[in-house]
């Protein structure tokens, strides 16, 4: 059982060194898109995730036993339709600011490859989050799900994948770790591919991506 073990953390291993390393070069060609081309892989992957909005609502319920459908198909709804109206005007390509008075011109450049750490509560919705801000920014994501939560949190990234990709985007620019373990997490926080890391879940483990030395956002339990 011990080897078992050790070489399925190996395996966890390597897919996430794999998958950083993918991630990396889907996002530097993104990183080339104009604003039409966002818009265009946005409004697809928001479209996509309304379609299957229920689908994964009760993928979620039945695999982790948290919260009811009613609320998860709520909450992925949230997570895409009513994210989207907040950030579609949300200039992220270019200039986005030139203050002639203060002589201050900001531009809006991607931060790179991101890791999304996917808690077992809101598995679907918060793929479905992250992926669109991530792209909305023209960053990539790896995500790392929660091992009770897998099938759905990986149902929810191929949707999102799919639809990108379907709307131009490069492959493997929103991917998934469909071995879990907390060596694999560890190894992505660490990669060298990964440049921002965007954390919800425990108190544990958001502290963990804090303390990783590289731009960390975390999320930990409450509202």
């Amino acid at each position: 059982m011990e080897d078992c073990q050790y070489d399925r953390d190996l395996q966890s291993i390597q897919e996430a060194r794999t998958l950083a390393r993918k991630g990396k070069i889907a996002q530097e060609q993104l990183a080339k898109f104009n604003e039409e081309q966002i818009e265009n892989i946005i409004t697809n992957m928001v479209r996509v995730a309304k379609e299957n909005a229920e689908k994964l609502a009760r993928m979620a319920n039945k695999e982790t036993r948290f919260g009811n459908v009613a609320d998860k198909i709520f909450k992925n709804h949230h997570a895409s339709t009513t994210l989207y109206e907040s950030i579609k005007n949300m200039k992220t390509v270019g200039i986005i600011n030139n203050d002639t008075q203060n002589r201050i011109m900001e531009i809006a450049e991607p931060m790179g490859l991101l890791m999304g750490i996917i808690p077992s509560t809101n598995p679907t919705s918060t793929v479905i989050y992250k992926s669109i801000i991530s792209i909305k920014s023209r960053n990539g994501i790896v995500i790392s799900p929660h091992p009770s939560a897998l099938k759905c949190t990986m149902e929810a990234t191929r949707l999102m994948n799919e639809a990108a990709v379907a709307a131009g985007a490069p492959e493997n620019i929103i991917t998934c770790v469909s071995k879990p373990s907390m060596k694999a997490t560890n190894e992505l926080m660490r990669s060298e591919e990964i440049a921002l890391i965007i954390a919800t879940g425990g108190s544990a483990m958001v502290k963990s991506a804090y303390s990783v030395g590289k731009p960390a956002l975390g999320v930990g339990p409450g509202n």
